[in-house]
């Protein structure tokens, strides 16, 4: 049983990473108002779908990790981050940036409650969440070593970096140029 938790766990956590890159990557193209091919209605749900996906991911990826008992965690070390006595700093990003992950989604269900620019400011968080996984991915994973998973990682920390480089650039003009 205990190989099964491991492996759900592991899967699980790479699976959301990817996942919420994916989000990440058309959100920023979806700002940026690039050219997708697709509607912007059909765009947005593909993105909210994916984001909602990732949240199931998490949840499997911690639950999992809940029943294991190599690296046993309890409940209050999977939600008060740096408490864990496995690789404090590396899991406490990854707590971090559930719980944050936890409240931007809270606002999306409040969008139409909340201010458009407050839930646009809380909404660019994603990239801090997005930042504190690949952190939590690189010093936790399993896998952290091995080139398949180093090869996925880098391919999105590439597609993310391209995705949100014209944002960057577009926040860099000086005003009056725009």
């Amino acid at each position: 049983m205990n190989g099964v938790v491991w492996y759900a766990a592991r899967s699980a956590g790479i699976v959301a990473y990817l996942l919420l890159s994916s989000s990440v990557v058309l959100g920023l193209l979806m700002s940026t108002r690039a050219k997708l091919g697709w509607p912007r209605f059909a765009v947005e749900e593909v993105h909210r779908f994916i984001a909602k996906l990732t949240g199931v991911f998490i949840v499997i990826h911690g639950g999992a990790l809940l029943l294991d008992q190599v690296v046993p965690f309890t409940l209050q070390q999977e939600l008060i981050p740096f408490t864990s006595s496995y690789r404090p700093f590396g899991v406490g990003f990854g707590i971090v940036s559930a719980e944050l992950l936890a409240a931007i989604a809270v606002t999306n269900m409040l969008r139409a409650q909340i201010p458009y620019r407050l839930w646009r400011r809380v909404h660019t968080l994603t990239i801090v969440v997005w930042l504190g996984t690949t952190v939590h991915l690189l010093l936790v994973g399993t896998d952290r070593a091995d080139p398949w998973l180093l090869g996925l990682c880098a391919s999105a920390v590439t597609a993310v970096g391209l995705a949100l480089a014209p944002r960057l650039a577009r926040v860099a003009e000086p005003a009056g140029t725009a």
